[in-house]
């Protein structure tokens, strides 16, 4: 899968120990939660632009499932590409490492997941292991929508 990413010639890679803290920042910042960002950092993948962290998105794996948390942009680089370019390194992170489904919550993106083959599903579709991440429990409202992307 190809997204054209415009207006930008900056770096996606994955995610180093040392970018843990620009990460968290970059969460904050958002009003998204850093809480586990540690735990699944090796399966994080940061947007790096003249050797500053403007982006990064992660994956928690449950079994044969993942779940796509903290796509974050910096604000002031939205629009540019970024977050296409972040979700599609990661979900073909995904894809070439064993998971046959990926999951995720979305409250403001919810038009920005179909391209890269999300679509909606109930909550009570989602595997118990998925179902209770932090995610799940703890951060997202329950009016979030809840999308699924299957390799099946």
């Amino acid at each position: 899968m190809q997204i054209r990413v415009p207006r930008w010639n900056g770096t996606v890679r994955r995610a180093l120990p040392a970018d843990q803290a620009a990460i968290e920042k970059l969460l904050a910042a958002a009003r998204l939660p850093v809480e586990g960002v540690g735990t699944f950092l090796a399966d994080f993948f940061v947007a790096e632009d003249a050797g500053q962290i403007v982006g990064a998105v992660g994956l928690e794996r449950y079994g044969t499932c993942g779940m796509l948390r903290s796509l974050v942009v910096r604000a002031g680089r939205r629009g540019q590409g970024l977050g296409s370019a972040l979700s599609q390194q990661l979900l073909e992170h995904s894809d070439g490492s064993g998971l046959i489904e990926t999951y995720l919550l979305a409250s403001t993106a919810v038009t920005f997941f179909p391209r890269f083959g999300f679509v909606d599903i109930e909550r009570e579709q989602v595997p118990p292991d998925v179902q209770r991440s932090r995610d799940f429990l703890d951060t997202s409202p329950a009016s979030a929508v809840v999308m699924r992307r299957s390799l099946r």
